[in-house]
């Protein structure tokens, strides 16, 4: 995909109406480049050492570093989903696999919304790899780490374009595979993140849906693609409500963040457009939470976990979840892997210029930006915690419910890499010389940044490998039982990444003992650790 392409201008750079007439158009042009070459000569020399002028020699070896530069997150991308292949059903997934076998996809749809939690969206999504069994659990991290870069990629794109920037090729690259590698790898969990399935399609991959409904948005161009752009918003907002409630909340929170900044930083022409769109959103969440919040699934979740009472917003409650966002925060702070979406933001900053070349300041709007951008986080994270916490209780805030935080660390991913393109603009206009420095040390960044999810994914890789010789072996030999008329027969647990198995608890804990039962079609499963 081409990165260093025109882009549209912007609104402080078309003509105003009112501007002279053609000859006092080249007359002021003349009498502008000559009050402005010295001007320029500082800043033009400065912005050469960045990224060169159209036509510099600079400009293909930036390309090409910067490139290179993105090949280490995108081959740790490679890596996990080549481990993949060593990926095996466990916790709920020994209860989806028989349903969808013998029900179908329709048949999960009616159990997920009759009786465990009301996601339709869900259900579809997590009947479309269950269709397809073990090799679905195989298949599924490389198509979800595929369609994440992959969104994030064209998101960026698009974006730097409607901004009026260009940058160098590759860099878009770079900064979606940055931010790929750290929002999939950089988690105290990785299992449960990028190869549990179930896991993912309920707090993984909903973020990076929302992202991918911005497309529309920054492509549309004429009253249809916006039109378009508006439906689009409505429906990705109802189907994400009924995926993911905490990603939900993350969706309205950002909406109204936007409608609340428009008024000072959107342009008059695309003001109205851009409200529209974000109440779309609003309304399409609100739809698809009424849908959710009304099933008799969903009735049925919060009696199990006791929130269908007012304990889900009792002071307790909600000062213990206070509690655990707090942990939440600290542990996701204090992981200094995150440095590398700084990183690649700085880079971005560094090696972005405008269409027509000129060195791009921050945005006029900037503090007001940040500001809504970190309350967005924190004020999201926390409902999420909040309506995580009767479910989850404490264990909420461990770090083998981390899929839980996955909903708003996207967004914690994406404000570091716009905290490091501010970053990058301002070390541009008050220290030029620092550019050439600060390049070198965000590039060793981005690659060290890489250097502990590749550690923890070969031991991983190897647990993984290791889990699934075993979990061949007594398939084998379960299927063999079966098929001999036994209707009873022992299961060993085959516990990776704290992923619940059957007897867990000492053995006191049956689920999902009786889900393994019915895959292999058997009437009970007993503790084969005990005989053991």
């Amino acid at each position: 995909m081409s990165d260093d392409v025109p882009a549209t201008a912007t609104p402080a750079d078309r003509p105003h109406p009112t501007a002279p007439g053609p000859t006092g158009r080249r007359r002021d042009r003349a009498r502008d480049q000559d009050e402005g070459q010295s001007r320029d000569r500082g800043e033009g020399r400065a912005r050469n050492q960045d990224e060169g002028r159209p036509g510099s020699r600079s400009r293909p070896w930036t390309a090409l570093w910067v490139t290179a530069l993105a090949l280490p997150p995108l081959a740790l991308l490679a890596a996990a989903a080549w481990a993949g292949r060593w990926v095996r059903p466990g916790a709920d997934d020994w209860c989806f696999l028989p349903l969808v076998r013998d029900e179908g996809v329709a048949g999960l749809v009616g159990k997920f919304y009759l009786d465990d939690n009301g996601r339709l969206a869900n259900a579809l999504l997590v009947g479309a790899y269950a269709k397809f069994q073990v090799a679905g659990h195989q298949w599924f991290p490389l198509v979800s780490g595929v369609l994440v870069v992959a969104v994030l990629w064209v998101v960026a794109v698009l974006a730097l374009r409607r901004a009026g920037l260009r940058t160098p090729r590759g860099l878009p690259l770079l900064t979606a595979a940055m931010t790929t590698a750290l929002f999939l790898f950089a988690t105290p969990n990785t299992y449960k993140t990028f190869y549990w399935p179930a896991a993912s399609v309920s707090h993984t991959l909903p973020p990076v849906l929302a992202c991918a409904a911005l497309i529309p948005v920054l492509l549309a161009r004429s009253v249809r693609g916006r039109a378009f752009a508006v439906a689009v918003a409505l429906l990705a907002a109802a189907f994400l409500a009924t995926l993911s409630e905490e990603t939900a909340i993350v969706v309205v929170m950002v909406l109204l963040a936007a409608l609340f900044v428009s008024g000072r930083v959107v342009a008059p022409p695309q003001r109205a457009f851009v409200r529209l769109w974000c109440a779309a959103g609003i309304a399409g969440t609100a739809a698809g939470a009424l849908v959710l919040i009304t099933s008799p699934g969903s009735r049925n979740r919060r009696e199990r976990f006791g929130a269908e009472t007012t304990s889900l917003l009792s002071s307790d409650s909600l000062a213990a979840s206070l509690r655990a966002f707090a942990e939440i925060t600290v542990t996701v702070v204090t992981t200094w892997q995150y440095v590398g979406a700084v990183a690649a933001g700085v880079l971005l900053g560094l090696l972005c210029r405008r269409a027509d070349g000129a060195t791009p300041r921050p945005p006029a709007h900037w503090p007001l930006l940040v500001t809504a951008g970190v309350l967005v986080l924190l004020v999201s994270g926390y409902l999420c915690t909040v309506i995580a916490y009767p479910v989850f209780g404490a264990r909420v805030s461990a770090p083998s419910a981390n899929r839980l935080w996955n909903d708003y660390l996207l967004l914690y991913v994406i404000l570091l890499v716009g905290a490091g393109a501010l970053l990058g603009l301002a070390l541009r206009r008050l220290a030029p010389r620092t550019a050439t420095p600060a390049k070198a040390v965000c590039a060793a960044l981005c690659v060290l940044a890489c250097l502990g999810p590749a550690v923890a994914l070969t031991h991983l890789g190897t647990e993984l490998r290791d889990r699934a010789e075993k979990w061949d072996a007594q398939d084998h030999r379960l299927r063999e039982g079966a098929a001999d008329g036994k209707r009873v027969l022992p299961y060993e647990r085959l516990v990776i990444s704290q992923m619940l198995e059957p007897f867990s608890e000492g053995g006191r804990r049956y689920w999902p003992g009786g889900c393994v039962a019915d895959f292999y079609h058997l009437d009970r499963v007993t503790d084969g650790s005990r005989g053991r």
